[in-house]
């Protein structure tokens, strides 16, 4: 028997983030392992011109609920979305909605947040760390609840090497920054932005540092616990091996690098590349959901949910791991045949993003000019180059979490739960996980289908045969520009049979061009003498 699933049946649960993409995966795998789970209520704001009703609608129809609709055809009606903004004071929650949380929630799931790491400054603080604070002020007056489970970052403070599971002084006085933003122009933040920031790498890590102090500081007699994921990447075993749904990350690098645009990545190949499966995380949150609520430890437990210090796996490795994958299994209409490689030098990489990236990228919207469509190519480069200055600083460096209480919240688990809600990354396999993770951006993100594998490899070969044949002709080309200025490379042309060049000259050729030289050799000796006579 699960103790974990036997704690949810019954109980009713709140999920910010709920659209996400681990929103999505967290709610999937509670209505899935916890079938008699009472209510899931999700908090929800309009976006993008959709309502709340739509982007929920949306939301139900993705395939990762695929499963859980199986067994359970009516899950959605557990399902109770609430309309809400976190970055509006008490989150925008209308009287009514907010007197059913406050009386009915055991326990909260917070998800949601800016992953983006250029936002403003302004925008990363109002939802990161206000919005935090908000649903902690929300928290503290429901009646029933038992834990509030908050998802942030490891890389919360990677301004440090080691990091062990605790809170770390602030970059800055929350409050005080609060105040400072709400009065300030939005011109004059962004001016400021950098010297606030100091040694953290974007706004992301910022905020997620400044909000991990804020539930230290205002937790009251809630009982919390922190879950830091690193790069959370594409899932191990579910819903199903491979699901992604979103390009950030190492997802969008991926599909770049298969479809041949992204070339050349400055990272180092020997850091690791702490990247953990979404799954994982969500057993983990799980898990430690039941442990804050049954247990309820002493103190505020922070889980670093990290593999670089239990089972490493370096982004040399990676690159080695994708290729191959891409190579067997290549995605379709592709732009060149995928051919990416590491380096940590910024002088090499800036030299192979002219001639790899923004070359063919201007080549090829040229021809899109020309053929009457719209150019496109230098658009995409430009946004990739983008992301991956933004992801430069995870890509070289390595930090080291450590990770005795997810080993000690493993221990807590019974046989069955291990099972259930497995975060043992022990067993993870890279080279499988990798693979997965390339055919699920094919699969999940690209909507390809398997059986379109044979026409992409026959793409590849066509794209192959062009480059051998664009390569063979440029090098004739230049090949017969040098021979035109240099009376060597003539010589060595009427020798070496090079496409477009003469055939070799027989011996009897070679004798009278040679008694041809002789002459004029001769001649030009006698010249001189006859000058000075």
């Amino acid at each position: 028997m699960s103790s974990v699933s036997a704690y949810y049946n019954g109980k009713t649960v709140l999920i910010t983030g709920a659209t996400g993409f681990m929103g999505k995966v967290l709610v999937e795998k509670l209505l899935r392992s916890s079938p008699d789970v009472k209510a899931v209520y999700i908090l929800v704001r309009p976006k993008a011109g959709q309502s709340m009703q739509e982007r929920v609608a949306n939301m139900l129809k993705c395939k990762v609920f695929d499963r859980v609709r199986e067994d359970c055809p009516n899950f959605h009606e557990k399902i109770k979305p609430i309309n809400a903004e976190l970055t509006q004071p008490k989150l925008a929650i209308s009287a009514e909605d907010e007197e059913e949380l406050l009386t009915r929630v055991n326990i909260v799931f917070h998800c949601a947040a800016t992953v983006r790491f250029d936002e403003p400054l302004k925008h990363a603080l109002q939802l990161n760390a206000m919005g935090t604070q908000r649903l902690l002020e929300l928290a503290q007056q429901m009646q029933k609840l038992e834990a509030f489970i908050h998802i942030s970052t490891a890389y919360a403070n990677c301004v440090r090497k080691c990091i062990d599971e605790i809170i770390y002084p602030p970059p800055a006085e929350p409050k005080k920054l609060f105040d400072l933003v709400e009065w300030l122009d939005e011109s004059i933040i962004q001016d400021i932005t950098p010297k606030l920031l100091g040694d953290w790498p974007n706004t992301y890590t910022y905020t997620k540092a400044l909000s991990e102090y804020l539930i230290q500081q205002e937790k009251g007699n809630l009982n919390i616990a922190i879950i830091r994921p690193s790069i959370v990447g594409a899932s191990w075993h579910e819903p199903f091996p491979g699901w992604i749904d979103s390009f950030n990350g190492t997802s969008g690098i991926f599909v770049a690098a298969g479809k041949g645009i992204l070339r050349t990545v400055i990272a180092n190949n020997e850091a690791v590349a702490d990247m953990i499966p979404v799954d994982v995380v969500i057993n983990l949150t799980l898990a430690a959901g039941w442990y804050t609520a049954v247990h309820r430890p002493k103190n505020m437990l922070v889980y670093n949910c990290t593999t670089g210090g239990i089972n490493p796996f370096f982004w040399g490795e990676m690159e080695q791991y994708v290729m191959s994958t891409f190579k067997r299994n290549p995605l379709e209409q592709a732009f060149r045949t995928p051919n990416a490689h590491l380096t940590s030098n910024y002088l090499i990489n800036q030299y192979w993003i002219t001639v790899s990236h923004k070359a063919p990228a201007i080549l090829y919207d040229l021809y899109m000019r020309l053929t009457g469509r719209k150019p496109r190519m230098m658009k995409i480069i430009n946004r990739l180059h983008k992301s991956m200055m933004l992801l430069q600083y995870f890509s070289t460096q390595s930090w080291d979490w450590s990770s005795d209480n997810m080993n000690m919240l493993m221990g807590q688990l019974n046989t069955e739960d291990k099972k259930l809600y497995n975060f043992d990354v022990r067993q993870l396999h890279w080279s499988e996980y990798i693979e997965s993770y390339c055919l699920g951006a094919k699969k999940y993100l690209l909507n390809e289908d398997m059986s379109g594998i044979p026409a992409a490899k026959q793409h590849l070969r066509k794209l192959r045969n062009i480059r051998y044949a664009f390569n063979t002709t440029l090098l004739v080309i230049i090949w017969r520009i040098f021979i035109a200025r240099s009376q060597m490379a003539r010589n060595i042309w009427y020798f070496v049979p090079l496409p477009g060049g003469p055939p070799i000259p027989s011996n009897q050729q070679l004798w009278a061009s040679e008694s041809e030289s002789s002459r004029k050799i001769h001649s030009l000796q006698l010249q001189p003498a006859f000058i000075v006579h």
